[in-house]
């Protein structure tokens, strides 16, 4: 099972804050970068996929999850500090990395996981000339999430302020122009630019945003923890799941609030205010996400996003038909464990994915009151959430009852 001080050290990612030597006009935070950073990736990545490349899906995801773990440990060292250690002084660098590791030893049970983070901060140690096309994407997600981010506060900060690092960061970008999805990025009129700028906008949605709470988390970091929760919970279920379910489990996870870029946060008191409300804003939703959205995707991955977003709490398949296509398909997880374990299926945990969303909120209560810092809308929330699974409930093969009563142990 999930270790409670494993997911509760990776929601410090809601607490550390960036840029914090400017003039910030929201907060910016750790969590909301891993978010972006991964949304640019997913883009990279498959227009590089259409054009013929390969992309090690899996490799990126972990990546993702180990990048945050570092910038956790680390949270007091500005990037240029730590590339300066790693340039300069490498046998500390190394040694810093051993440190990191040694910080999350004894939360992590998963012994395969703790290999691949060894791994993947061991080859950090490594000088090396040239990178792998996933590296690259990944290492030009965060150069521009980066400088998205910038792009948002520079107009409140005096110009001597900002314009070294936005020339430095787009210096550094410039090595990455030969990826068309990159290069589109960058292009302000483009779509994947439009794109980006609407997910955006989950960043400045504040997720229980009727109270107080500590630390505030927004709708788009929400999903990023979301979908390392869902990655985590896949791996806790014990048994051997394909490439494709591990893909869909984490990006349904990152993108699960995707209409909300577009409709806005609407709490879940509201929304099950009448019998019949939850299903009428589904439909809105995603009548929005059709008319405001899909015109902004490629046709080469907008399908993908939609099976993402639609049903996206169910167990499901495609299924192939006659004329060529693919049909989506609700299975239980017996079905999906037993018969279509697949890529080709391209399965998708979606109960996973909702367990993942209600832990996430379950933590977010449960920290804020805590620090003490409550109200009748978080207790509340945190019981009905408590409510939804009986004793020896398992969603997945999981015991969800244990699982969210571990995170309430003190």
């Amino acid at each position: 099972m999930l270790d409670k001080k494993f997911v509760l050290k990776i929601f410090e990612g809601f607490s550390i804050q960036r840029w914090n030597d400017l003039v910030r006009p929201f907060d910016i935070v750790e969590m909301d970068k891993a978010a972006e950073k991964m949304v640019a990736a997913y883009i990279i990545g498959k227009f590089e996929e259409n054009s013929g490349n390969e992309i090690d899906w899996e490799w990126m995801i972990y990546a993702s999850l180990f990048d945050l773990l570092r910038k956790i440990a680390l949270c007091d060292i500005k990037s240029p500090v730590q590339q300066m250690i790693r340039t300069r002084y490498p046998e500390e660098f190394v040694k810093l990395n051993e440190w990191i590791f040694n910080q999350y030893r004894d939360m992590i049970d998963d012994e395969l996981l703790l290999a691949k983070f060894s791994e993947f901060l061991q080859n950090e140690n490594k000088p090396r000339k040239e990178h792998s096309l996933s590296e690259r994407v990944l290492r030009a997600a965060h150069k521009f999430s980066s400088l998205r981010e910038l792009e948002m506060i520079e107009r409140v900060n005096e110009l001597e302020r900002t314009e070294k690092i936005k020339a430095e960061l787009k210096a550094d970008l410039e090595q990455y122009r030969d990826l068309e999805g990159m290069k589109l990025l960058l292009d302000r009129t483009s779509r994947p630019f439009q794109f980006i700028m609407k997910i955006e906008q989950l960043r400045f949605q504040t997720r229980w945003n009727q109270t107080p709470r500590v630390p505030q988390t927004s709708v788009l970091g929400h999903c990023f923890f979301v979908a390392i929760v869902s990655l985590l919970l896949l791996r806790d279920g014990g048994e051997e799941i394909c490439q494709k379910r591990l893909f869909n489990g984490f990006f349904s996870g990152l993108f699960h609030d995707l209409p909300e870029s577009v409709t806005r946060d609407i709490i879940s008191p509201v929304k099950q205010a009448t019998d019949g409300l939850p299903g009428i804003v589904k439909q809105i939703e995603d009548e929005i996400v059709h008319s405001e959205l899909v015109p902004l995707m490629e046709n080469f991955y907008v399908d993908e996003i939609l099976y993402f977003t639609s049903d996206e709490f169910q167990n499901r398949i495609l299924l192939p038909e006659l004329d060529g296509g693919k049909r989506p398909q609700v299975v239980s997880w017996e079905e999906l464990r037993d018969s279509y374990n697949s890529d080709a299926y391209s399965p998708v945990d979606g109960k996973i994915v909702r367990l993942a969303d209600h832990l996430s909120a379950l933590i977010e209560a449960e920290s804020s009151i805590k620090y003490g810092i409550t109200s009748r809308q978080l207790t509340s929330g945190r019981d009905n959430i408590l409510k939804i699974y009986l004793t020896g409930t398992k969603i997945n093969g999981i015991d969800a009852m244990k699982l969210f009563w571990s995170i309430m142990e003190d």
